[in-house]
């Protein structure tokens, strides 16, 4: 029986390190159990008093300044969230201004649409919606698959998860080799054409990929790794095609996956079965010890700031782009608050200035992904 059990983790651990592709969400989780709102509820959401939060472009999308990602409510950062505890950050993030959440078919997968689709029905006609296609999820093995109309299957599923007739915000979530990025576009035009998608947005794309698909249906939005220690995007070109285009930008893992929080050290540990960074070189015990001074840096700056680590960072991303809308997520509202609370951080320019010419500084130790997820990012 031991020898079983033994065998049976080792299995799924290969599953997880195969299939958690840089945040895409393919820890399975259990079905969350939808809870209707009554005639009442509804109408308590809906007269709540909103806070008002400044707008960003994403190509002609307008969202506001600050987005939420979706996704660690359900799957890939440890055991899913409590489904209420969930819906309620999401809707608390709605009163404090956000008009964009972020999520995916493979976050869970499934469950996570299915939540963020009852969270945001009472007010669905005041924000935006983005979710994305580009994998075949099996029982037991998840691979790409962007056929044309693979993608419109996916999209009518995904309308009915998140209970709404379009989407506002609709990616490639990885590039398929195996087709043109051409007719991916072309799919995704047809769908705009039919109302049921109103922008198209690329995942992990590299510049050539994304000028080819912008020359068949307009990109709004770029999403990629991006973080005060995670750069890629500012040596491969793609940050700065964007401006060129016009595209807007998408950081997903603005806080280094949880790591610019200050809240892991290198005694951190990871659910091999249900959290992705375990399979990632850069939270090794090692390297969770080595970047350090990386949080050491965000921290000198917060301490004059009156501020958090996690917000000098995702002020320094609101600060670095006026296209760059920062997707931080979480599965509680504390954080949430703490993570807003990086709207009212403004960084002089000799501020900012200084937290550039300190990293250059150091060394970011640890690849951001392991190399065969690599693969699926051009």
């Amino acid at each position: 029986m031991e020898n079983n059990d033994n065998n049976s983790g080792n299995a799924r651990r290969a599953f997880l390190q195969k299939t958690a592709i840089g945040g895409i969400g393919l820890v399975l989780a259990p079905s969350l159990i939808s809870s209707s709102l009554n005639d009442s509820e509804t109408s308590e959401i809906n007269s709540t008093k909103k806070e008002k939060m400044n707008t960003r472009k994403l190509g002609k999308l307008e969202v506001s300044a600050f987005g939420a990602g979706c996704m660690s409510i359900s799957a890939n950062y440890g055991a899913p969230a409590n489904p209420e505890e969930g819906i309620k950050t999401i809707r608390t993030a709605y009163e404090k201004g956000v008009t964009f959440f972020d999520t995916a078919e493979v976050y869970g997968p499934y469950t996570n649409e299915t939540l963020v689709g009852e969270a945001l029905s009472p007010f669905r006609d005041k924000i935006s919606i983005a979710t994305k296609f580009g994998f075949q999820i099996g029982a037991s093995e998840i691979t790409l698959n962007s056929r044309p109309e693979h993608i419109k299957k996916v999209v009518e599923e995904s309308l009915k998860r998140l209970r709404t007739d379009r989407i506002d915000l609709l990616y490639q979530h990885r590039v398929d080799p195996n087709v043109p990025i051409e007719d991916v576009a072309g799919a995704v035009k047809d769908l705009i054409q039919e109302g049921k998608v109103l922008h198209f947005g690329l995942s992990e794309a590299n510049t050539q990929t994304i000028r080819k698909a912008h020359a068949v249906q307009s990109v709004s939005a770029i999403q990629s790794e991006y973080s005060f220690m995670e750069r890629s995007v500012e040596k491969n070109g793609v940050l700065d095609l964007c401006e060129e285009l016009g595209i807007g930008f998408v950081p997903w893992g603005p806080l280094g996956m949880g790591y610019l929080t200050g809240k892991l050290n290198a005694q951190s540990s990871f659910d091999s079965k249900l959290d992705l960074r375990s399979a990632f070189d850069r939270f090794t015990p090692e390297s969770l010890a080595a970047n350090m001074p990386i949080v050491n840096l965000l921290n000198r700056f917060a301490s004059n700031k009156n501020a958090t680590s996690s917000q000098i960072a995702l002020a320094w991303l609101m600060a670095k782009k006026p296209f760059i809308v920062s997707i931080a997520g979480t599965r509680n509202t504390p954080h949430l608050t703490e993570n807003l609370g990086a709207y009212d951080i403004q960084l002089t320019t000799a501020e900012f200035q200084e937290l550039e010419t300190e990293f250059s500084k150091l060394k970011v130790y640890g690849g951001r992904m392991n190399p065969m997820q690599m693969t699926f990012c051009q």
